[in-house]
């Protein structure tokens, strides 16, 4: 049995998950962190001294989810972490913690499969087309930008290389800003509008041609439940970071 901590147990995603956790019989809810509920816990870190847990599940905010990352990874316990936020020098440093304490974390900017399959399909298309930008919608509350699927979608894109520019930013006429945030070396547009949930759309182009993948996110959060619980399953088998949940896919 897979002892799970769920912080942000009482939100969109979070109540879901413990939902999902407790219906399977080889996971269970130990505790459940959330600031807003009196017969929670406050915070991961009184959470995880007060029960023992195997796996913490965080699905909170960019302004506290490192916190908890690390106050999980001090006390040797391994992390989902399914909230955005985390910057690439935040990631070296979660890596570098879990390895020190020989525990593992999957992060994803999205646990769904369609979203998993955008990541492995956008890196398919990248070996093929030389340039290539990505586009992140997101509705008017969500305080940070880029979103954590389409930071990862750029990210995974780095790895295969840089695309091309006709212009050099450092060339561009008006207002360079206008060309969007380079993302390790990609061109991401965050748009923050009413009406959007999350959506990930990475343009690729050539002579003559376009392809457009993108990957939009419904009005429910059923489409992470089953990427959670299969990182759920993985990650106590693991050690260090593994991002993206394609990366536990067949």
């Amino acid at each position: 049995m897979i002892r799970v901590c769920v912080a942000g147990i009482t939100g969109w995603t979070g109540s879901a998950v413990a939902e999902a956790v407790e219906a399977a019989t080889d996971l269970e809810v130990v505790a459940g962190v959330s600031r807003s509920a009196p017969d929670r816990f406050s915070s991961v870190a009184e959470a995880l001294d007060g029960v023992a847990a195997d796996v913490l599940v965080d699905y909170t905010h960019a302004a506290v989810v490192k916190e908890n990352v690390m106050a999980a990874l001090g006390r040797r316990v391994a992390v989902v972490v399914g909230s955005s936020g985390l910057s690439a020098a935040d990631y070296e440093e979660v890596d570098r913690e879990a390895r020190a304490g020989g525990v593992g974390v999957i992060a994803a900017g999205n646990f769904s499969v369609t979203a998993a399959l955008l990541l492995r399909f956008a890196t398919v298309a990248a070996r093929h087309l030389g340039a290539w930008e990505v586009i992140d919608y997101a509705s008017a509350a969500k305080p940070d930008a880029p979103s954590g699927t389409a930071r990862e979608l750029a990210e995974r894109l780095g790895e295969v290389g840089a695309p091309a520019l006709d212009v050099p930013l450092d060339e561009v006429h008006g207002a360079p800003e206008a060309r969007g945030a380079g993302i390790a070396g990609t061109q991401v547009h965050s748009v923050r509008l009413p009406s959007f949930t999350v959506s990930t759309e990475a343009v690729f182009a050539a002579s003559g041609e376009r392809l457009s993948l993108r990957h939009d996110a419904g009005e429910s959060p059923a489409p992470y439940v089953a990427g959670t619980l299969l990182a759920i399953r993985a990650v106590t088998e693991r050690v260090g970071l593994t991002r993206g949940l394609d990366r536990l896919l067949g």
